[in-house]
């Protein structure tokens, strides 16, 4: 399987809610590395890198958002991986 970078911009409620440790949480659970954090615009920005099937899945994941979150929009930007981080990690 190959290893690859996926850029999301989340919209909806999403901040004060506890979505980007929701995002934490799963990105951890699946091995994966990048960051998550809040946007002035108060959307959410995650970038996440790892194998393709486990970066779906957290797509799939941030998608539904956790129990006090409504995700109304996810922007996906496919990118060439870089393997630069050693954890995933909330900015």
């Amino acid at each position: 399987m190959s290893s690859v970078r996926a850029e999301l911009k989340i919209s909806g409620l999403v901040q004060g809610v506890g979505f980007r440790y929701f995002c934490h949480h799963s990105a951890r659970n699946l091995s994966l590395t990048g960051w998550v954090k809040n946007d002035p615009e108060r959307t959410v920005s995650l970038i996440v890198e790892g194998e393709r099937g486990a970066v779906e899945s957290l797509i799939a994941d941030v998608k539904i958002g956790c129990r006090s979150s409504r995700v109304t929009d996810v922007a996906v930007r496919w990118a060439e991986f870089e393997g630069g981080f050693s954890g995933f990690e909330i900015r």
